[in-house]
């Protein structure tokens, strides 16, 4: 599966992704850290990437309708820091992968 985090996730989540088998590109390697939500939607779509972040604007289906990408995750982890984020994503890896 091929995945890309939002600029909003530390990008040293991006190796623990990569050691459980995922294709893991990030907002950040590609230069698109403070675009516009809508570009890096289109991009996520254009790369077929599942994109992985915490920001609530893509939970607005209207705005980023979920059906014509390879998925979008919006994380919402109980306190917003490196280890917290780091369970809740390897909480859902396994769900990922199928």
């Amino acid at each position: 599966m091929r995945l890309k985090l939002d600029e909003n996730l530390d990008v040293r989540l991006a190796s623990l992704f990569r050691a459980e088998g995922f294709d893991v590109d990030t907002v950040h390697s590609e230069g698109l850290s403070g675009a516009d939500d809508d570009l890096i939607y289109q991009t996520c779509r254009n790369s077929g990437r599942v994109l992985i972040t915490l920001d609530l604007d893509f939970s607005n289906p209207f705005r980023f309708p979920p059906e014509s990408t390879e998925g979008i995750v919006v994380v919402r982890p109980s306190r917003p820091i490196l280890g917290v984020i780091q369970a809740t994503l390897m909480s859902v890896l396994p769900q990922l992968k199928s």
